[in-house]
């Protein structure tokens, strides 16, 4: 049995406990964002051309892993390609978000986006869903309704607070599109083949967005490269790398709706790491999105 089988079985058998482990590598990317002074674009640019190699390279070593690649369908290929343009517009509103508002706020917000799944479920994939589970939808929005309630005042006033809600609701959507093809690509793709294709195409879309804007990718600290390496490695490859890998045996539902425990481990970081104390309509809100989402997962296990 070789070791990528091996790897395969293992997640394939302990998927639900391996997506809740890459939760809590995923809630590490606020923190990290918030530490980097360079822009979004270079961020993410650099941060997938280091985690990229790890997927491409064992692929395209092997004659019998690139055989395997070009049976992909040109079908899916432009869904692969699709869900990371996704991904990249998730990744250049989430490091906006964490730059423009706190950790917490911000990752609360971006928590929502099991509802873009959902009516992506419900009007694509036309599958019923319990009015317990759209009752528990809105709830959810009411918490995100909370988190941004105190700066509402704000809007279009230049307010940095309310750009960061308004980039992190961005991000909620964008990764809901992302886990929602992902869903309807992985019945037919392997995972590290779908993995690859996904990083190559995000990888792709902030290559033409560091041309476009003529964002410089060097000359900043030392500090962001080592910060966007530690990035890559916990978040790309130990959450997002993760997520795509477990989305073959566990719905996007199941996972995305897990993610929704990531502002309580990001709120945690924040206080731990970067000394940012949650207001109390964002300890609010976070309580009631966390709980709103957690017994919406619960309601979809049931069926």
């Amino acid at each position: 049995m070789t070791n990528t089988t091996q790897k395969t079985n293992f997640i394939a058998k302990h998927a639900k406990i391996v997506t809740a482990f890459a939760v809590f590598a995923g809630a590490t990317s606020g923190i990290f964002g918030s530490l980097i002074e360079a822009p979004s674009m270079a961020i993410g640019f650099v941060r997938l051309s280091v985690a990229l190699p790890f997927f491409v390279i064992p692929i395209m070593m092997k004659k019998e892993e690139r055989a395997v690649l070009k049976t992909i369908s040109r079908t899916d290929l432009i869904w692969c390609f699709i869900s990371g343009a996704f991904l990249f517009a998730h990744f250049f509103t989430w490091f906006n978000a964490v730059k423009f508002t706190d950790v917490a706020g911000a990752s609360v917000l971006a928590a929502l986006h099991p509802l873009v799944v959902l009516l992506v479920t419900i009007f694509i994939y036309k599958k019923r869903v319990s009015l317990k589970s759209i009752a528990a939808i809105f709830v959810a929005l009411l918490g995100g309704a909370i988190v941004v309630g105190a700066d509402l005042s704000s809007f279009g006033s230049g307010d940095t607070a309310m750009k960061g809600n308004i980039f992190a609701v961005l991000a909620a959507v964008f990764m809901g599109l992302y886990f929602a093809v992902g869903d309807h690509v992985r019945k037919r793709v392997e995972g590290r083949f779908y993995v690859m294709l996904v990083f190559s195409s995000c990888w792709l879309c902030f290559t033409l967005g560091v041309i476009l804007t003529g964002t410089p990718v060097l000359g900043y600290a030392v500090s962001d490269y080592i910060f966007i390496a530690c990035m890559a490695l916990v978040c790309q490859i130990g959450a997002h790398a993760v997520f795509n890998l477990c989305i073959g045996h566990v719905s996007s539902l199941y996972v995305s709706t897990w993610e929704a425990g990531e502002p309580v481990f990001a709120t945690l970081l924040g206080v731990v790491v970067l000394s940012q104390i949650p207001s109390l309509n964002e300890v609010i809100g976070c309580i009631v999105v966390v709980g709103a989402l957690l017994y919406y997962n619960r309601q979809e296990n049931k069926q």
